[in-house]
């Protein structure tokens, strides 16, 4: 992964896009919006993390993302189901924490395939550093997509695991424009969010070209 530049992830919670009642199409249109935007905007990877679908509408949306990404800069992961990103083409995997070792994939996937995992402290990190492409690490600060009682990693804990590996580490976890100076100032390679990229549509590229300028400033300090 290019590390020239700060690598931002979007990624997918059709909950946040949709109301109870909607049926999967309405679900996935509107993924497949914000998937073009995030690819006319320049983002680097669109994670889809969409637990609970049924696998062939998993597929469904999946297959579409990649084809709206290809021929692009964004590359495609579909959040710890190596079997629907390797039947539509996906660019990777990302695995939770409490997923099957990187190990494992890496044996079972082709060159080139990308293999995120999110890791929470900096021994975690080590164990799998040499089997993983990149690490999401958090949450940084308090966020909805995790419940009150989680023990939020801050600005020092995610410093502490970008300082313990080689390998790029993206912040993700109730992050604003306004928090991403101290996250890169921490020695983030980037971000992962949700909120933080589900804006109106034509209007996403604005806040990555404003996140781009947060990583820019923050590194120019050192």
């Amino acid at each position: 992964m290019r590390l020239d530049a700060p690598i931002l992830c979007l990624v997918t919670d059709r909950r946040r896009l949709s109301g109870d009642g909607d049926t999967f199409e309405t679900v996935r249109q509107g993924l497949a919006d914000l998937a073009r935007d995030a690819v006319g905007a320049g983002v680097d990877l669109i994670q889809v993390r969409e637990r609970g679908l049924e696998t062939a509408q998993l597929v469904d949306l999946v297959h579409e993302i990649v084809e709206i990404a290809r021929g692009a800069s964004t590359r495609v992961v579909v959040n710890d189901r190596l079997d629907v990103a390797l039947a539509c083409g996906a660019d990777g995997i990302h695995l939770r924490a409490d997923s099957f070792a990187p190990r494992v994939v890496r044996a079972m996937v082709p060159d080139r395939f990308l293999i995120g995992r999110s890791v929470h402290h900096a021994d975690e990190a080590r164990e799998h550093a040499a089997t993983v492409d990149y690490f999401v690490a958090g949450a940084v600060h308090p966020t909805a997509s995790k419940p009150s009682e989680t023990c939020w990693l801050g600005v020092s804990g995610l410093a502490a695991i970008v300082s313990a590996v080689r390998v790029p580490v993206l912040a993700i976890g109730g992050l604003t424009v306004d928090r991403v100076g101290p996250v890169a100032a921490a020695g983030a390679a980037g971000i992962a969010a949700i909120s933080l990229f589900l804006q109106p549509v034509g209007s996403l590229g604005k806040t990555v070209d404003e996140v781009r300028r947060q990583f820019d400033s923050a590194r120019a300090d050192f």
